[in-house]
């Protein structure tokens, strides 16, 4: 199910609307979760990312869970990418996405995407995981995250899988709150997941409909009456005396329950399960497992003066926080939450959350200007040009990479040269950073540069594309075809 409004491609996703003499920014974030109970991806995603919406996204964010992980997979996928890693990326550079950041513990995978025109703005990025399995030793069940700043906005993602079975409710919320307890960032603005200013909690998080029987939840689903399951959702009735969980908003759960499914169909359980004694089972009543969550983080509350108890560098902390909460707003609204009920590969349907993200920037302009001096090709040395716009901490192990338009992620360059290392002169404002003949492609082809900061762990800088000219020399020695430009078959061999 895709957005039904219009809107021109050519129109900015970050179009600005002001707020007194404060001007903010929309940016679009769409979110996927899916426990694809290890199978195969699929041929095509298009409907699963909304390819053909009038309105594309700033931001993806997909979480999947029992992503296939026997031991020989997995060690494959450890030295390459795993084959949904693959898919994603490769329907979504050509588009002008990037892969910003990725973790897997096990099963358990989460991929942020950013269009390219973000990427500098984008730092502090942390990626960690908390196994909940067998003994919090096992990493079958438990949380993965990607925590990062977002234009000076602190956001984390956490996508979780947690216990199975209808009486295990209680259980679950204990492993999110251990999760919660766990996870921890090398940052003192927000070193654990609930200081962050925006949260998205999500993933199998397996909460089921209580009390209710077969025939009931299914003839409600049948009539598309599922308001009336709502009171005996799980994770609806644990909110109700968990104050932590209150703090997370949901939209309705006005779509099909995502689990549990006949494999290739869109029928729900219709055959009866064998237990470990050789039994036969009952049949899984659906569910609303798949879910999709985010948390503000609250306003503090001021001081008092006679409040001698309170400790005063917390109090700092919360009175800067506040300030700059108000200085920079950020507001959230859900354009869309659903399942799409056109993948059948898994015994769970995707679910789907799209929302917009309203902020003022913390700042508007990268740290690094970087671009190429004069023309390039495999005949000639190169030259990079850049001029830090801000000071930043550079490091002998920062690098400037050569990147194909339409990379995957930060790791797809050509070529790259250390900073440091390769630089012929430099003033206050103007650095050259030279590039051996020898690293530029023979064929040629439509690129760009990024400056990558070791000490930031991030691209803090990307040039606008340029033209990387066939090497004249290579033409006329007959050691390449004269009318192929052909940057894809240089980086395939």
């Amino acid at each position: 199910m895709e957005e039904n409004e219009e809107q021109s491609d050519a129109q900015k996703s970050d179009t600005s609307v002001k707020e007194g003499n404060d001007e903010t920014e929309s940016f679009r974030l769409h979110m996927v979760t899916w426990n694809v109970a290890t199978a195969d991806p699929p041929e095509d995603v298009t409907s699963l990312l909304h390819l053909n919406s009038p309105k594309s996204p700033d931001l993806y964010v997909i979480g999947l869970q029992e992503v296939y992980s026997g031991p020989l997979r997995f060690m494959s996928d450890m030295a390459f990418d795993d084959p949904w890693s693959h898919l994603f990326m490769s329907t979504l550079a050509p588009l002008g996405y990037i892969k910003v950041s990725s973790i897997r513990m096990q099963g358990l995978l989460l991929l942020f995407f950013s269009k390219v025109d973000h990427v500098p703005f984008i730092r502090d990025i942390q990626a960690t995981y908390t196994r909940t399995g067998i003994f919090h030793y096992w990493g079958n069940k438990g949380g993965v995250s990607i925590r990062l700043s977002f234009y000076g906005h602190m956001l984390c993602f956490l996508n979780c899988h947690l216990a199975a079975h209808m009486k295990y409710a209680t259980e679950r919320v204990d492993e999110f709150e251990y999760i919660l307890d766990m996870q921890t960032f090398d940052s003192r603005k927000a070193p654990g997941i609930l200081d962050h200013r925006l949260i998205f909690w999500f993933g199998d998080l397996n909460f089921r409909i209580e009390d209710h029987g077969m025939h009931f939840v299914r003839s409600c689903i049948n009539n598309t009456t599922y308001n009336l399951l709502w009171s005996k959702d799980q994770l609806t009735m644990m909110k109700k005396k968990e104050p932590l969980l209150q703090e997370f908003e949901e939209g309705a759960l006005d779509f099909q329950p995502t689990y549990k499914f006949d494999l290739n169909s869109d029928t729900y359980d219709s055959r009866p399960y064998r237990t470990w004694l050789a039994f036969n089972g009952k049949k899984r009543k659906p569910a609303w497992t798949d879910r999709i969550l985010w948390r503000m983080r609250p306003r503090t509350s001021p001081r008092k003066e006679d409040d001698e108890d309170e400790d005063p560098e917390l109090a700092e902390k919360n009175a800067k926080q506040q300030e700059e909460d108000e200085e920079y707003p950020l507001k959230i609204c859900q354009d869309m939450y659903t399942s799409n009920m056109e993948y059948s590969i898994s015994d769970h349907k995707p679910v789907v959350g799209t929302f917009t993200l309203e902020l003022r920037k913390m700042y508007t302009s990268p740290l690094v200007r970087l671009q190429p001096e004069g023309d390039w090709s495999a005949d000639i040395d190169a030259m990079v040009l850049y001029s830090p716009l801000q000071p930043f901490p550079s490091s002998t192990w920062d690098w400037i990479g050569l990147y194909k338009v339409g990379f995957t992620s930060m790791s797809d360059y050509i070529t790259y040269t250390w900073v440091k290392d390769d630089e012929v002169s430099l003033n206050d404002e103007l650095i050259q950073v030279y590039v051996s003949k020898e690293e530029i492609p023979v064929l040629g082809g439509e690129c760009v540069l990024c400056y990558y900061s070791s000490t930031l762990e991030c691209i803090i800088g990307i040039s606008e594309p340029f033209k990387v000219h066939e090497s004249k020399v290579a033409i006329e020695e007959g050691l390449v075809p004269a009318k192929i430009n052909g940057l894809d078959k240089t980086t395939a061999t």
